[in-house]
């Protein structure tokens, strides 16, 4: 969830608050999502194995750019005490006339962190998970016994299941958001702006920066899979 004021009028100003790695990220993992979900379904193991490297790709670069990236992108711009938190959703969760956040309110921030810690645990059970046949299996599965592989493919599976409903409670609060407090959190995630009264003075990490990041990501979670795993 993210939360910024969208203001018309003669005065108001087009004010920039997601970078385009954020965005391409988000984005992307969705994309991604799908495709595990799909190709889980289908048995189609080899696109399924793929895709789970691309979120192992992503995983990384969010967190590095978690700490090098653009304002709205750094933890330490949204994650929040548990009193913070508290007092958001005491004091302005429902309240229309509550302050803005640029980028993420503290609910949202930690749902961003539940989501990427959610979302490691699946890729890295999935590692490990051994097929019911032991045909199909996981890079690590050969570290572990048949027995564990088949625990570690099952809590995968049951991972997913929590990650679904993380998600769903992610697009109710989308939905929430626009129907109560009537702001659009989809629209900035795809143009990267809004509409507002004022600006607010935010830092933007460089484009070059954040592929320089994913290079380095892509090239750690192949050298880890294919150096180290058993594909």
């Amino acid at each position: 969830m993210s939360e910024r004021s969208e203001v018309s009028g003669p005065d108001s100003i087009r004010q920039r608050i997601w970078d385009l790695p954020t965005r391409l990220f988000h984005w992307t993992l969705v994309a991604l999502i799908a495709t595990l979900w799909w190709s889980g379904e289908q048995r189609t193991l080899g696109w399924h194995r793929l895709a789970g490297y691309a979120v192992i790709v992503l995983l990384l670069f969010r967190l590095a750019w978690g700490f090098a990236g653009s304002s709205t992108a750094r933890f330490r711009s949204f994650v929040r005490s548990p009193r913070a938190v508290a007092g958001y959703v005491r004091r302005d969760l429902f309240n229309r006339a509550a302050a803005r956040h640029h980028g993420h309110n503290p609910l949202g921030g930690w749902s961003v962190i539940a989501m990427l810690a959610l979302l490691s645990v699946q890729v890295a059970l999935g590692m490990f998970a051994v097929d019911v046949d032991g045909i199909e299996s996981g890079p690590f599965s050969y570290l572990v016994d048949f027995d564990t592989g088949r625990l570690a493919a099952r809590l995968h599976h049951q991972a997913f299941n929590l990650l679904l409903g993380l998600m769903a409670f992610h697009l109710v609060a989308v939905l929430f958001y626009l129907l109560h407090r009537r702001h659009n959190l989809i629209a900035p995630m795809v143009t990267g702006t809004v509409r507002s009264s004022k600006g607010s003075e935010l830092s933007f990490a460089s484009h070059r920066l954040a592929a320089f990041l994913l290079m380095l990501c892509v090239g750690l979670t192949w050298a880890v899979v294919r150096l180290l795993g058993q594909a």
